[in-house]
């Protein structure tokens, strides 16, 4: 199997698995959606260590934490991938499955946006098409609900936020989880010391629980990991493309198995954004043609 199929491979198999945790959060009720979230960031630390000790690279890994610069901006990085994970666990366990994809479709506008307004980049035409074309859709989606769809913007910026300062620092997804999960170990462990000693939490109180929690470390992990293989073996634009498998399973899920309301108002505001993500995905291509060109 050559190089580009086997990181199809991956690719894919990555983004269906992200797509598929609505399916899986869900499973861990009675818990809230701190304590999935708490044992999610200790096991996955736990998980994290035991590759990174197998692969040899544990010991250079925390060596980040010699760099103070590093250290605190991955400090920052581990408070927005816990608001990213609170606020996604809190939608899938209470009826905004459809709202968690929205955040995930408009995530790759919103880095763009921060190209724009961060790094003072400048929009190519398309770029500004689908931008327009989104927030139209967004306007339609809060005049729908009657609100701000606040848990699509805060996982759409919580993710833009943190993939911009990943890509900032320069670290390997595998090696930042580790150290963002170490930094978090202390108050997530604290707090299921807390309700454990109170009688309220979930682990330990039967088999089936106890398992899911625990492994709520692979099932962050193994995705990560097959991404990784992923971006080693395509070119970004493919992994760009990919991206868009994990929030339309999303939608799919919630959709067609949570039968989450979509009144026609909705269903055209999502068609707004698709439409956007289309000339985006168009954009894309065009670019990377352009690029290859010149290189040739």
């Amino acid at each position: 199997m050559n190089k580009q199929k086997l990181g199809l491979i991956y690719g894919v198999s990555a983004y269906v698995l992200w797509g598929m945790f609505p399916l899986y959060w869900p499973l861990l009720k009675p818990a809230n959606s701190l304590e999935i979230v708490s044992h999610r960031a200790v096991w996955t630390m736990v998980f994290c260590i035991i590759v990174l000790t197998a692969t040899h690279a544990l010991k250079s890994t925390l060596a980040t934490f010699k760099r103070p610069k590093m250290a605190v901006k991955l400090f920052t990085t581990t408070i927005l991938i816990s608001i990213n994970w609170l606020v996604y666990i809190w939608a899938t366990n209470n009826g905004h499955v459809v709202e968690a994809a929205l955040g995930y479709y408009i995530n790759p506008l919103m880095v763009i946006a921060f190209g724009v307004i961060l790094l003072k980049e400048r929009m190519r035409p398309l770029q500004w098409t689908a931008v327009s074309i989104a927030a139209i859709g967004v306007l339609v989606l809060t005049i729908d609900y009657g609100r701000l769809p606040w848990v699509a913007l805060a996982l759409a910026l919580s993710w833009g936020s943190y993939g911009l300062m990943k890509k900032q620092l320069g670290i390997g997804a595998l090696e930042g989880l580790t150290i963002e999960t170490l930094i978090a170990f202390i108050p997530y462990c604290g707090y299921l010391i807390f309700i454990g000693a109170k009688g309220e939490g979930n682990f330990g109180h039967g088999a089936v629980i106890t398992t899911l929690l625990i492994s709520a470390g692979a099932v962050t992990a193994i995705p990560l990991l097959l991404f990784n293989g992923a971006t080693t073996r395509l070119p970004l634009t493919s992994i760009g493309l990919l991206q868009y498998i994990t929030p339309t399973l999303t939608f799919i899920v919630g959709v067609w198995v949570n039968h989450e309301v979509m009144p026609a108002a909705r269903w055209i505001g999502f068609i707004l954004i698709w439409v956007a993500l289309i000339t985006l995905a168009i954009d894309l291509l065009r670019s990377s043609r352009a690029v290859n060109n010149s290189i040739a």
